[in-house]
């Protein structure tokens, strides 16, 4: 009987730690309630080790993203397509090569023809080319640019505590990220929007901004990537700020490489009709000084039959 009473016990205890092995930062591993080592599917077949107590690299999550929409499971957008904003992310998610750490490798090709440099945030920096394309290193990003805009609060926002706000909870969300790398806010009372300058020293290869901005981005626009569920709320006072949008610019070490050839149509045809329009300015100027000119040789003429 006690026999059977030890057993009950033992099974009770490992199931209890089954339930409690979880990986708080990324909901969509599966862990081992007995070592409780985490795992996240990234192909068929194909599984990353974790490391729940820190951020998860972003080109594994592009890939856990990848895969998971492939087989029409949930991901970081709610039934369609992932949107993309940001100007210098505007190629959207694709499935990225990493490294053995999680970086990006410098060379992507989109298990496609068709090859891009990439910096550490794993965002196109040159234009695209083929499989012959030289990617000579990966280019760190030392400075992320957040632009966030927060939902409309009672009163005023007091501005004089914003920046400590910000970067007490972008420590406290994301895995005490040190916050003194937040450089610089401004803040824009009427168009209700906070520019977060987080900055590291050029060389500096232990901090990756690439993840805590990546962490952000989901709070803000769709659903956390946290166990938890809760959101990017910084509070102000007795102000909790709830952000409905956000927007991430991320500057190199080394400046982007894009040619005119590859520029996006929109921007090809702004080009044009400026071009177009000092073109026909230039005529129009040419014609009237030549209209001009006729007139004055013509009245000559006939002051000089006159006399």
């Amino acid at each position: 009987m006690k026999m059977w009473i030890a057993l009950l016990l033992v099974a009770f205890a490992a199931a209890a730690s089954a339930q409690s092995c979880k990986c708080e930062t990324m909901k969509w591993a599966t862990c081992d309630g007995a070592a409780c080592e985490c795992t996240i599917l990234v192909g068929n077949g194909e599984k990353v080790k974790l490391d729940c107590t820190k951020l998860i690299p972003k080109c594994y999550l592009m890939k856990a993203e990848m895969y998971r929409a492939k087989k029409g499971l949930s991901t970081r957008t709610i039934g369609g397509k992932p949107v993309e904003t940001a100007f210098v992310d505007n190629d959207g998610i694709y499935d990225p090569e990493c490294e053995n750490d999680g970086k990006f490798k410098a060379k992507q090709c989109n298990n496609t023809e068709e090859c891009w440099c990439v910096n550490s945030a794993g965002v196109r920096r040159t234009d695209k080319g083929d499989e012959n394309l030289k990617c000579e290193k990966l280019v760190e990003t030392f400075w992320v640019r957040l632009q966030l805009t927060h939902k409309a609060v009672n009163g005023t926002v007091d501005e004089t505590k914003l920046k400590a706000a910000i970067a007490d909870a972008i420590n406290k969300r994301y895995k005490n990220f040190n916050k003194d790398l937040v450089e610089e806010i401004k803040y824009d009372a009427k168009a209700r929007m906070i520019v977060v300058d987080v900055k590291k020293q050029k060389g500096e290869r232990t901090t990756d901004l690439s993840q805590m901005a990546y962490y952000m981005e989901k709070d803000v626009k769709v659903l956390p990537l946290f166990e938890d569920q809760m959101k990017f709320e910084p509070t102000v006072g007795n102000q909790k700020l709830e952000m409905e949008n956000i927007l991430v610019y991320y500057v190199d070490e080394e400046a982007p490489t894009f040619t005119m050839k590859h520029l996006s149509g929109g921007i090809i045809a702004v080009i044009v009709v400026v071009v177009l329009v000092v073109v026909a300015g230039l005529l129009v100027l040419f014609f009237m000084r030549r209209r001009q000119n006729q007139r004055y040789n013509k009245t000559q003429t006939r002051e000089m039959e006159a006399m």
